[in-house]
């Protein structure tokens, strides 16, 4: 199925990004007129077999937010933009991760990138993970569309690293076992749903 799934994975990034490309220039636009600072933010994430690479999407939150709190964020994160909890409620925010499909990084669908941080705490049987590589979209993070909205209180780093992680991480591991190049197709198609129907 690897060659299958890369190849479908250069193909279909490739597609999107050509049918998206009107999108991605006014959201490219939007952006920069929303708030100063950088149009992409670049996040240092674990791919596969725990190699570090940077991960794409549209800046959602204020310059230097990495520093200025923690890894996940909450749905009340004083550190997000205004436009940019439109892109987090969409997810537009997450389109120039085609790119990284494209290169190579990521597959379409497989288990969301984690920060490093969060990979320290990683079990010995969790980091089978990191022999996947990483995707847009995972049954986990179909699961868990409104995390940010499980984030709340001031310890959310805590929480995510005990209760959300960890089960996330579980469902990812599953349905890779058992993942078909058709069941990956219908994975995308129900993310595109649940997108358009939020």
């Amino acid at each position: 199925m690897n060659v299958f799934k890369r190849l479908f994975d250069i193909a279909a990034s490739t597609l999107g990004l050509l049918i998206l490309s009107p999108l991605l220039l006014t959201l490219v636009l939007i952006v920069k007129l929303a708030s100063p600072g950088p149009i992409f933010y670049r996040a240092k994430r674990v791919g596969q077999y725990g190699k570090s690479f940077y991960l794409f999407k549209f800046r959602s939150m204020v310059i230097d937010a990495d520093t200025r709190g923690p890894g996940v964020t909450g749905a009340q994160d004083i550190r997000i933009t205004r436009i940019g909890r439109t892109l987090r409620r969409t997810k537009l925010d997450e389109l120039p991760q085609l790119i990284n499909v494209l290169k190579g990084e990521m597959s379409l669908v497989g288990p969301r990138p984690e920060d490093p941080r969060y990979v320290a705490f990683y079990t010995e049987e969790q980091r089978q993970i990191l022999n996947l590589r990483p995707g847009i979209t995972s049954k986990a993070s179909i699961s868990y569309r409104n995390e940010e909205a499980m984030l709340v209180g001031e310890d959310v780093e805590t929480y995510y690293i005990r209760h959300v992680m960890p089960v996330k991480l579980a469902i990812d591991k599953e349905y890779a076992k058992q993942a078909t190049l058709w069941s990956d197709i219908v994975l995308i198609l129900n993310t595109v749903r649940d997108l358009i129907v939020r």
